[in-house]
């Protein structure tokens, strides 16, 4: 890569002005709409692009998310000579909810997800590139995986990963029991429910949360869900947890049908997702295919991409390198 990320991409230093003029306009000019998933279900897309752009980035967000959030990203990406295209799941963001109570976090098959990915890729002409990428987090790398696992034929030349949920956190004997746990639950209950300790969106102060240790970053992203009450996300039904467990776990048992370089970036401080998860895959897909790259980033959480400058410059430094091979 000739420039670092510390050079071409926002730094903390700068990023109030940088959010409130330049990222703001580059916002407001993105292209936006719905296109229909499985079931018919709307799903909310974006587009940032010009014509003197040549590769494009498919960002794949996480649960809870919205494409709102990922404005510097984008913004940082699109520089780089990248057209963005990126898109809301099923049941959250600014896309149709599933239940009647929206703020629950829900899906009815894990599936569900991957399909709906494969109807985003559809619509975009992503073939009149001459380099096409997947950029997936957190559950949107789960979804990515079982994408490029499952879909051979797909237009993508490489995927990268950060923090991809292999594995939801939780003590150990819980594993054990989680699946038949959330089925007994929900045989139990004639309507979706939260899983047990989860709750509606409710605001979570810097100092008590899990994802990131940039108060400058995760304070403008708690702002805009509070400030867009469409887009607020509680936690997820039991449901969702045992299909989250099973796409998890197929990522991992199907880690050596990946067909395309991988790259994923692994926050060493992560409580959301199973890190060990993530070295079992990277370990299977080695036995494969020698491009299958992890890179572990000290002193980060789970949003490795809205963290500090020294942690995200180091996850876009791997991640815009790993594009340019």
């Amino acid at each position: 890569m000739s420039k670092n990320a510390i050079d071409v991409c926002t730094q903390e230093a700068d990023y109030e002005y940088q959010m409130k003029y330049p990222i703001a306009s580059f916002w407001d000019n993105r292209q936006q709409g719905y296109t229909e998933g499985k079931n018919n279900k709307k799903l909310y897309w974006i587009s940032l692009t010009s014509p003197l752009h040549s590769k494009a980035i498919l960002m794949v967000n996480g649960r809870t998310e919205s494409v709102c959030r990922y404005q510097e990203l984008f913004y940082d990406l699109f520089k780089q000579g990248f057209d963005i295209y990126s898109y809301d799941h099923r049941g959250q963001g600014m896309s149709e909810r599933l239940l009647d109570d929206s703020q629950m976090g829900h899906v009815e098959d894990f599936q569900d997800y991957v399909e709906d990915l494969e109807t985003v890729v559809q619509q975009f002409n992503f073939n009149r590139y001459s380099r096409r990428f997947i950029l997936g987090h957190s559950m949107g790398g789960a979804i990515s995986t079982r994408y490029i696992q499952t879909q051979h034929s797909h237009p993508f030349h490489a995927i990268a990963l950060s923090a991809p949920m292999f594995g939801i956190k939780m003590p150990s004997p819980l594993k054990a029991v989680v699946k038949p746990l959330c089925k007994t639950f929900i045989r139990w209950s004639k309507q979706p429910h939260y899983a047990l300790g989860q709750t509606a969106y409710q605001k979570k102060p810097f100092k008590d949360n899990n994802l990131s240790t940039c108060k400058l970053r995760y304070e403008w992203s708690t702002n805009l869900f509070e400030q867009t009450e469409q887009i607020q996300m509680g936690g997820p039904t039991s449901h969702w947890v045992w299909q989250g467990v099973i796409g998890s776990e197929k990522c991992v048992k199907e880690a050596q049908q990946i067909n395309v370089p991988l790259l994923l970036i692994q926050p060493s401080l992560d409580t959301v997702v199973d890190n060990n998860a993530q070295n079992q895959f990277i370990a299977q897909l080695s036995k494969v295919r020698q491009d299958a790259v992890l890179v572990p980033i000290a002193d980060a959480k789970h949003e490795v991409l809205v963290e500090q400058d020294h942690a995200r410059n180091q996850a876009l430094d791997a991640v815009l390198g790993f594009f340019e091979q």
